[in-house]
Protein backbone atom coordinates (compact mmCIF):
# COMPACT_ATOMS: atom_id res chain seq x y z
CA UNK A 1 0.00 0.00 0.00
CA UNK A 2 1.37 3.42 -0.98
CA UNK A 3 2.17 6.04 1.60
CA UNK A 4 -0.27 8.94 1.74
CA UNK A 5 2.32 11.37 0.42
CA UNK A 6 1.52 14.12 -2.05
CA UNK A 7 3.87 13.94 -5.01
CA UNK A 8 4.53 16.95 -7.25
CA UNK A 9 3.85 15.61 -10.72
CA UNK A 10 4.98 17.64 -13.72
CA UNK A 11 2.96 17.03 -16.86
CA UNK A 12 4.05 17.90 -20.39
CA UNK A 13 1.05 18.66 -22.57
CA UNK A 14 1.95 16.69 -25.69
CA UNK A 15 0.66 17.65 -29.15
CA UNK A 16 -2.11 20.24 -28.62
CA UNK A 17 -4.00 19.02 -31.69
CA UNK A 18 -4.21 15.51 -30.22
CA UNK A 19 -5.85 14.12 -27.09
CA UNK A 20 -3.28 15.33 -24.54
CA UNK A 21 -5.37 18.11 -22.99
CA UNK A 22 -8.40 15.81 -22.90
CA UNK A 23 -6.79 12.93 -21.02
CA UNK A 24 -5.17 15.34 -18.56
CA UNK A 25 -8.47 17.03 -17.73
CA UNK A 26 -10.43 13.79 -17.54
CA UNK A 27 -7.87 12.44 -15.08
CA UNK A 28 -8.08 15.46 -12.78
CA UNK A 29 -11.84 15.77 -12.69
CA UNK A 30 -11.66 13.08 -9.97
CA UNK A 31 -11.03 15.17 -6.84
CA UNK A 32 -9.65 12.21 -4.87
CA UNK A 33 -6.53 12.26 -7.03
CA UNK A 34 -5.44 15.47 -5.31
CA UNK A 35 -4.95 13.46 -2.10
CA UNK A 36 -1.91 11.89 -3.78
CA UNK A 37 -0.67 14.46 -6.30
CA UNK A 38 0.09 18.14 -6.67
CA UNK A 39 -0.16 18.46 -10.48
CA UNK A 40 1.68 21.05 -12.56
CA UNK A 41 0.91 21.15 -16.30
CA UNK A 42 3.36 22.90 -18.61
CA UNK A 43 1.12 24.46 -21.25
CA UNK A 44 -1.06 27.59 -21.35
CA UNK A 45 -4.01 28.00 -18.92
CA UNK A 46 -6.37 29.18 -21.66
CA UNK A 47 -5.88 25.97 -23.63
CA UNK A 48 -6.94 23.90 -20.64
CA UNK A 49 -9.90 26.21 -19.98
CA UNK A 50 -11.03 25.96 -23.61
CA UNK A 51 -10.68 22.19 -23.59
CA UNK A 52 -12.66 22.00 -20.38
CA UNK A 53 -15.53 23.90 -22.03
CA UNK A 54 -15.33 21.63 -25.07
CA UNK A 55 -15.58 18.52 -22.89
CA UNK A 56 -18.24 20.06 -20.62
CA UNK A 57 -16.45 18.92 -17.46
CA UNK A 58 -15.40 20.78 -14.33
CA UNK A 59 -11.75 20.95 -13.25
CA UNK A 60 -10.33 23.56 -10.88
CA UNK A 61 -7.65 25.14 -13.08
CA UNK A 62 -5.12 27.55 -11.60
CA UNK A 63 -2.61 29.72 -13.47
CA UNK A 64 0.63 29.20 -11.57
CA UNK A 65 3.07 32.11 -11.42
CA UNK A 66 5.63 30.68 -8.99
CA UNK A 67 6.69 27.16 -9.89
CA UNK A 68 7.97 26.57 -6.37
CA UNK A 69 4.61 27.38 -4.79
CA UNK A 70 2.03 25.13 -6.47
CA UNK A 71 -1.51 25.06 -5.10
CA UNK A 72 -2.88 21.87 -3.58
CA UNK A 73 -6.26 20.63 -4.71
CA UNK A 74 -5.99 22.41 -8.07
CA UNK A 75 -4.68 21.72 -11.55
CA UNK A 76 -1.75 24.13 -11.69
CA UNK A 77 -0.82 25.33 -15.18
CA UNK A 78 2.49 27.03 -15.94
CA UNK A 79 2.56 29.13 -19.12
CA UNK A 80 5.21 27.98 -21.61
CA UNK A 81 4.01 30.44 -24.26
CA UNK A 82 2.84 34.04 -24.21
CA UNK A 83 -0.42 33.15 -25.95
CA UNK A 84 -2.60 30.07 -26.05
CA UNK A 85 -2.09 27.72 -29.00
CA UNK A 86 -4.75 27.87 -31.69
CA UNK A 87 -5.90 24.25 -31.58
CA UNK A 88 -6.94 22.45 -34.76
CA UNK A 89 -8.03 18.99 -33.68
CA UNK A 90 -6.44 16.19 -35.68
CA UNK A 91 -4.24 18.52 -37.74
CA UNK A 92 -0.57 17.57 -38.05
CA UNK A 93 1.77 20.55 -38.20
CA UNK A 94 5.22 21.67 -37.05
CA UNK A 95 3.72 24.50 -34.94
CA UNK A 96 1.97 21.94 -32.76
CA UNK A 97 5.22 19.99 -32.51
CA UNK A 98 7.06 23.12 -31.39
CA UNK A 99 4.40 23.71 -28.74
CA UNK A 100 4.80 20.12 -27.48
CA UNK A 101 8.60 20.37 -27.31
CA UNK A 102 8.46 23.67 -25.41
CA UNK A 103 6.27 21.94 -22.85
CA UNK A 104 8.61 18.93 -22.61
CA UNK A 105 11.71 21.09 -22.25
CA UNK A 106 10.13 23.26 -19.54
CA UNK A 107 8.94 20.22 -17.60
CA UNK A 108 12.32 18.49 -17.89
CA UNK A 109 14.09 21.60 -16.60
CA UNK A 110 11.69 21.75 -13.64
CA UNK A 111 12.50 18.10 -12.92
CA UNK A 112 16.23 18.80 -12.95
CA UNK A 113 15.76 21.86 -10.74
CA UNK A 114 13.78 19.92 -8.14
CA UNK A 115 10.52 21.83 -8.68
CA UNK A 116 8.70 18.58 -9.47
CA UNK A 117 9.24 15.03 -8.21
CA UNK A 118 8.18 13.01 -11.25
CA UNK A 119 7.43 13.65 -14.92
CA UNK A 120 4.45 12.30 -16.85
CA UNK A 121 4.37 13.07 -20.56
CA UNK A 122 1.29 13.29 -22.76
CA UNK A 123 1.74 11.91 -26.32
CA UNK A 124 3.76 13.74 -28.96
CA UNK A 125 3.69 13.27 -32.73
CA UNK A 126 7.11 12.01 -33.80
CA UNK A 127 7.10 13.73 -37.19
CA UNK A 128 5.73 17.08 -35.95
CA UNK A 129 8.44 17.45 -33.31
CA UNK A 130 11.36 17.22 -35.74
CA UNK A 131 13.29 20.49 -36.20
CA UNK A 132 16.81 21.88 -36.18
CA UNK A 133 16.47 22.32 -32.41
CA UNK A 134 14.98 18.86 -31.75
CA UNK A 135 16.18 15.82 -33.71
CA UNK A 136 15.13 13.02 -31.38
CA UNK A 137 12.72 10.24 -32.37
CA UNK A 138 10.85 10.59 -29.08
CA UNK A 139 10.80 11.34 -25.36
CA UNK A 140 13.19 8.54 -24.36
CA UNK A 141 16.12 9.69 -26.47
CA UNK A 142 15.73 13.31 -25.41
CA UNK A 143 15.54 12.45 -21.71
CA UNK A 144 18.54 10.15 -22.06
CA UNK A 145 20.53 13.22 -23.13
CA UNK A 146 19.14 15.57 -20.49
CA UNK A 147 19.19 13.34 -17.41
CA UNK A 148 21.86 11.22 -15.73
CA UNK A 149 22.09 7.49 -16.30
CA UNK A 150 21.28 5.37 -19.34
CA UNK A 151 17.69 4.97 -20.50
CA UNK A 152 15.78 1.72 -20.84
CA UNK A 153 12.37 1.70 -22.51
CA UNK A 154 10.25 -0.35 -20.13
CA UNK A 155 6.56 -1.07 -20.75
CA UNK A 156 4.72 -1.99 -17.55
CA UNK A 157 1.45 -3.08 -16.02
CA UNK A 158 0.94 -4.77 -12.67
CA UNK A 159 0.99 -8.17 -14.44
CA UNK A 160 3.28 -7.70 -17.44
CA UNK A 161 6.62 -5.94 -17.82
CA UNK A 162 8.48 -5.78 -21.15
CA UNK A 163 11.78 -3.95 -21.68
CA UNK A 164 13.46 -3.31 -25.04
CA UNK A 165 17.12 -3.67 -25.97
CA UNK A 166 16.57 -1.47 -29.05
CA UNK A 167 13.60 0.87 -29.36
CA UNK A 168 13.10 3.51 -32.05
CA UNK A 169 15.65 2.38 -34.61
CA UNK A 170 15.04 0.91 -38.09
CA UNK A 171 14.75 -2.86 -38.39
CA UNK A 172 17.53 -2.83 -41.00
CA UNK A 173 20.18 -1.99 -38.40
CA UNK A 174 18.96 -4.17 -35.52
CA UNK A 175 21.58 -6.93 -35.91
CA UNK A 176 24.46 -4.46 -35.94
CA UNK A 177 23.06 -2.75 -32.82
CA UNK A 178 22.71 -6.01 -30.88
CA UNK A 179 26.19 -6.50 -29.43
CA UNK A 180 27.08 -8.48 -26.28
CA UNK A 181 27.94 -5.22 -24.51
CA UNK A 182 24.61 -3.60 -25.40
CA UNK A 183 22.50 -6.61 -24.38
CA UNK A 184 24.40 -7.10 -21.12
CA UNK A 185 23.94 -3.41 -20.31
CA UNK A 186 20.18 -3.64 -20.89
CA UNK A 187 19.95 -6.76 -18.72
CA UNK A 188 21.77 -4.90 -15.96
CA UNK A 189 19.48 -1.85 -16.26
CA UNK A 190 16.38 -4.05 -16.25
CA UNK A 191 17.53 -6.03 -13.22
CA UNK A 192 18.40 -2.86 -11.30
CA UNK A 193 15.04 -1.29 -12.11
CA UNK A 194 13.14 -4.36 -10.92
CA UNK A 195 15.10 -4.27 -7.65
CA UNK A 196 14.96 -0.54 -6.82
CA UNK A 197 11.78 0.55 -8.63
CA UNK A 198 9.55 -2.46 -8.01
CA UNK A 199 10.99 -4.02 -4.86
CA UNK A 200 11.80 -7.42 -6.42
CA UNK A 201 14.88 -8.66 -4.58
CA UNK A 202 16.01 -11.34 -7.06
CA UNK A 203 14.30 -10.74 -10.40
CA UNK A 204 13.54 -13.56 -12.81
CA UNK A 205 14.03 -12.29 -16.36
CA UNK A 206 13.15 -13.91 -19.69
CA UNK A 207 15.17 -12.98 -22.78
CA UNK A 208 13.49 -13.26 -26.19
CA UNK A 209 15.41 -14.59 -29.18
CA UNK A 210 16.65 -12.61 -32.16
CA UNK A 211 15.49 -14.84 -35.03
CA UNK A 212 12.21 -16.70 -35.58
CA UNK A 213 12.18 -19.87 -33.45
CA UNK A 214 15.50 -18.63 -31.98
CA UNK A 215 17.21 -19.68 -35.20
CA UNK A 216 16.09 -23.36 -35.24
CA UNK A 217 19.63 -24.58 -34.56
CA UNK A 218 21.14 -22.32 -37.18
CA UNK A 219 18.59 -22.94 -39.94
CA UNK A 220 17.14 -19.42 -39.56
CA UNK A 221 20.24 -17.50 -38.45
CA UNK A 222 23.21 -17.97 -36.14
CA UNK A 223 22.79 -15.02 -33.73
CA UNK A 224 20.83 -16.84 -31.04
CA UNK A 225 23.47 -19.58 -30.82
CA UNK A 226 26.56 -17.41 -31.16
CA UNK A 227 25.41 -14.31 -29.25
CA UNK A 228 22.49 -14.88 -26.91
CA UNK A 229 23.03 -18.37 -25.52
CA UNK A 230 26.66 -17.80 -24.40
CA UNK A 231 25.68 -14.42 -22.96
CA UNK A 232 22.76 -15.88 -20.98
CA UNK A 233 24.93 -18.76 -19.75
CA UNK A 234 27.45 -16.23 -18.48
CA UNK A 235 24.70 -14.36 -16.61
CA UNK A 236 23.48 -17.60 -14.99
CA UNK A 237 27.03 -18.50 -13.94
CA UNK A 238 27.19 -15.10 -12.22
CA UNK A 239 24.18 -16.07 -10.13
CA UNK A 240 21.55 -14.09 -12.03
CA UNK A 241 18.12 -15.47 -12.89
CA UNK A 242 18.27 -14.79 -16.62
CA UNK A 243 16.62 -17.35 -18.91
CA UNK A 244 16.21 -17.92 -22.64
CA UNK A 245 16.41 -17.23 -25.46
CA UNK A 246 12.71 -17.86 -26.02
CA UNK A 247 10.90 -17.80 -29.35
CA UNK A 248 8.60 -14.78 -28.95
CA UNK A 249 5.52 -16.29 -30.62
CA UNK A 250 5.38 -19.40 -28.47
CA UNK A 251 6.46 -17.51 -25.35
CA UNK A 252 3.43 -15.24 -25.46
CA UNK A 253 1.12 -17.75 -27.12
CA UNK A 254 1.67 -20.26 -24.31
CA UNK A 255 1.44 -17.50 -21.68
CA UNK A 256 4.92 -18.37 -20.42
CA UNK A 257 5.35 -14.68 -19.58
CA UNK A 258 3.35 -15.27 -16.39
CA UNK A 259 6.35 -17.14 -14.96
CA UNK A 260 8.74 -14.16 -15.10
CA UNK A 261 9.08 -10.78 -13.41
CA UNK A 262 10.01 -9.13 -16.71
CA UNK A 263 10.80 -9.86 -20.34
CA UNK A 264 13.65 -8.40 -22.39
CA UNK A 265 12.77 -8.05 -26.09
CA UNK A 266 15.46 -7.56 -28.69
CA UNK A 267 13.66 -4.94 -30.78
CA UNK A 268 10.66 -2.62 -30.65
CA UNK A 269 7.86 -4.57 -32.33
CA UNK A 270 8.91 -7.89 -30.82
CA UNK A 271 8.04 -6.50 -27.40
CA UNK A 272 5.48 -3.82 -28.19
CA UNK A 273 3.08 -5.90 -30.29
CA UNK A 274 2.37 -8.52 -27.58
CA UNK A 275 2.44 -5.89 -24.83
CA UNK A 276 -0.13 -3.68 -26.53
CA UNK A 277 -2.23 -6.66 -27.58
CA UNK A 278 -2.45 -7.77 -23.96
CA UNK A 279 -2.51 -4.37 -22.23
CA UNK A 280 -3.41 -1.56 -24.65
CA UNK A 281 -5.10 1.37 -22.97
CA UNK A 282 -3.94 0.24 -19.53
CA UNK A 283 -0.17 -0.01 -19.98
CA UNK A 284 2.52 2.52 -19.10
CA UNK A 285 5.77 3.51 -20.81
CA UNK A 286 8.43 3.93 -18.11
CA UNK A 287 11.88 5.33 -18.90
CA UNK A 288 13.99 3.26 -16.51
CA UNK A 289 17.70 3.67 -15.85
CA UNK A 290 17.72 7.45 -15.31
CA UNK A 291 18.11 9.45 -12.12
CA UNK A 292 14.56 10.84 -12.41
CA UNK A 293 11.27 9.10 -13.08
CA UNK A 294 9.29 9.61 -16.27
CA UNK A 295 6.24 7.71 -17.44
CA UNK A 296 3.70 8.15 -20.21
CA UNK A 297 0.55 6.44 -21.51
CA UNK A 298 0.99 3.54 -23.91
CA UNK A 299 -0.79 5.25 -26.81
CA UNK A 300 -0.16 8.10 -29.24
CA UNK A 301 -1.80 11.40 -30.08
CA UNK A 302 -4.95 9.70 -31.46
CA UNK A 303 -5.57 12.48 -33.99
CA UNK A 304 -8.60 10.69 -35.42
CA UNK A 305 -10.61 11.16 -32.21
CA UNK A 306 -9.09 14.45 -30.99
CA UNK A 307 -11.70 16.94 -29.82
CA UNK A 308 -14.53 14.40 -29.83
CA UNK A 309 -14.49 13.60 -26.13
CA UNK A 310 -13.85 9.92 -26.83
CA UNK A 311 -10.32 9.58 -25.40
CA UNK A 312 -9.86 7.09 -22.57
CA UNK A 313 -7.65 8.50 -19.78
CA UNK A 314 -6.96 5.11 -18.15
CA UNK A 315 -3.40 4.74 -19.41
CA UNK A 316 -2.52 8.32 -18.45
CA UNK A 317 -4.04 7.77 -14.98
CA UNK A 318 -2.01 4.56 -14.65
CA UNK A 319 1.13 6.38 -15.77
CA UNK A 320 0.75 8.84 -12.90
CA UNK A 321 0.13 6.11 -10.34
CA UNK A 322 3.03 4.00 -11.58
CA UNK A 323 5.36 7.02 -11.46
CA UNK A 324 4.28 7.73 -7.90
CA UNK A 325 4.72 4.11 -6.86
CA UNK A 326 8.19 3.94 -8.43
CA UNK A 327 9.17 7.23 -6.79
CA UNK A 328 8.24 5.91 -3.35
CA UNK A 329 9.84 2.49 -3.93
CA UNK A 330 13.06 4.13 -5.12
CA UNK A 331 13.13 6.47 -2.12
CA UNK A 332 12.65 3.51 0.23
CA UNK A 333 15.39 1.56 -1.57
CA UNK A 334 17.86 4.44 -1.15
CA UNK A 335 17.10 4.67 2.56
CA UNK A 336 17.80 0.95 3.00
CA UNK A 337 21.14 1.02 1.16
Amino acid sequence: MLELTKIRVGISAGDPNGIGFEIILKTFQDEQIYDFFIPIVFAHPQNLIDEQKNLDISVNICSLKDLNKPNEGQLNVVSCWQEAFSVKYGYECSEAGSFAISSLKSATQALKNGAIDILVTAPIHKKNIQSEAFKFPGHTDYLNQELEGESLMFMITDKLKVALVSDHIPLSVITTYLTPETIEKKIFLLEQSLIQDFGIKKPKIAVLGINPHTGDNGVIGQEDDTLLRPLIKKQINEGKMIFGPFAADGFFGNKTYHEYDAILAMYHDQGMIPFKTLSFGEGVNFTAGLNYIRTSPDHGTAMSIAGKGEANPSSFYNAMNQARSIFLKRRKFKKLK
